[in-house]
């Protein structure tokens, strides 16, 4: 995944606050990359509404356009 690129939030790996539950099956553009585990990477998602969190590579995938 590329920063600027469309994804759909697929699945939580763990548990989270509402607003995060709320982004299940939604899309957002990719803005960044942030270290997670101490060796995997997430990636940062901006949606429609300016709100921006991160998940794992794992929970979102690509959407081609």
């Amino acid at each position: 995944m590329e920063i600027g690129e469309k994804v759909r939030v697929r699945r939580l790996r763990d548990r989270v606050g509402p607003a995060v539950i709320e982004k299940l099956g939604k899309l957002g553009t990719v803005q960044g990359y942030k270290m997670v585990d101490g060796s995997g990477i997430g990636v940062m998602v901006k949606f429609d509404d300016q709100a921006t969190t991160w998940f794992f590579e794992d929970e979102v995938e690509l959407v081609r356009q």
